[in-house]
């Protein structure tokens, strides 16, 4: 009587279950099997180098490696372990190239100034304008937060006509009660991200990826962005005779 251990492992969350925590494909297909069963011999990882020693750790022990889709996997010559390096190295391929279309797909969809999920940045709402997905799922679309959107304009206009720092405006967004996307009190670094995101200019971007100006979209005028962005340059300067404004203040 042999035991048996099944390993399971998915690349999204979307291939689960989430009602019973399980993943039913992969489960049903290895139940006709008394071995340690992987589905197919990729789900044991995707990192050539590392992948194969793990396969051979287990024969190794007298542990039987099966996989639902192709049989048993042997190392006994030396045939066997060059075969072995080929499965996963071609396994570390599909999976970068699979990470390179979603890229690729993401940073076009930038480009036509479709939302591609995330945080959402402080000053937005998501609205469902009857977008729907290649499955037919909602797609919500970015909208401007009528609540938000002005304390956005405001925490530039600080800035910018009143010397503000990024600690000082952390501070104020946090005594009025303002929380990030994640329900977590500002810091600087939050503050920064706001002040340095074109988004608030209409124009979304992912990595090289930008869209056009998205009218609807734009809380900061351009004047006001530029600005601010000077004085945050400046700032970081270390050379004194090049900065007009002062490198602190949080005094």
């Amino acid at each position: 009587m042999k035991r048996v251990a099944n390993l399971y492992r998915v690349s999204t969350k979307k291939q689960v279950d989430l009602v019973k925590d399980d993943i039913p494909m992969q489960r049903i297909a290895c139940r006709e099997f008394d071995v340690l069963l992987v589905f197919m011999f990729d789900r044991l990882g995707r990192i050539e180098n590392e992948t194969p020693f793990i396969l051979e750790w287990f024969t190794e022990h007298g542990i039987e490696v099966w996989s639902v889709n192709e049989g048993q996997q042997k190392i006994e010559t030396h045939s066997d372990k060059l075969m072995n390096y080929i499965r996963f190295w071609q396994a570390s391929g599909e999976s970068q190239k699979t990470a390179i279309r979603v890229r690729t797909r993401l940073q076009q969809m930038t480009a036509e100034g479709i939302y591609t999920g995330g945080p959402v940045p402080f000053g937005y709402q998501l609205v469902d304008n009857g977008r729907r997905n290649k499955k037919g799922k909602c797609a919500l679309d970015l909208a401007i937060d009528p609540v938000t959107a002005p304390v956005v304009l405001k925490l530039f206009t600080m800035v910018a006509d009143e010397g503000y720092g990024s600690h000082q405006l952390a501070e104020w967004l946090n005594r009025q009660g303002f929380k990030t996307s994640t329900g977590s009190r500002f810091h600087s670094s939050n503050v920064l991200r706001i002040l340095r995101n074109e988004i608030y200019r209409g124009f979304m971007v992912r990595g090289n990826a930008r869209s056009e100006r998205i009218e609807e979209l734009q809380i900061v005028p351009d004047q006001l962005f530029f600005r601010v962005q000077q004085i945050l340059e400046e700032r970081t300067c270390k050379e004194e005779h090049k900065r007009t404004v002062c490198r602190s203040n949080k005094s």
